[in-house]
């Protein structure tokens, strides 16, 4: 249950940034909160990242502050586990 409705929230995050009137812009081309579904287990859980989710999430460090303004996305990205992940992955959590 908690599976579909991550990647519920996940298409809907994503339809939102391809369909605004900002995917003209740099950030909204290349972030994709989709991209961080190998991420889910280590964010919802104890669970260690894996290599391609700290790969992931590098790549999608510059999009962090935009997910964590989106309210269907803030609670994957603002939580304790968020920020064990980052730090487990060498990634600096944002300050936004």
């Amino acid at each position: 249950m908690m599976r579909v409705s991550f990647v519920a929230l996940c298409v809907v995050a994503l339809e939102v940034v391809l369909f605004s009137s900002e995917t003209r812009t740099a950030e909204a081309e290349t972030c994709s909160p989709m991209k961080l579904l190998p991420c889910k287990s280590a964010l919802t859980s104890s669970s260690p990242p894996s290599t391609t989710c700290c790969s992931r999430l590098k790549e999608q460090q510059p999009c962090l502050c935009g997910y964590m303004k989106n309210p269907a996305l803030k609670h994957y990205v603002d939580n304790p586990n968020a920020k064990r992940v980052a730090s487990t992955c060498g990634v600096p959590y944002p300050k936004c």
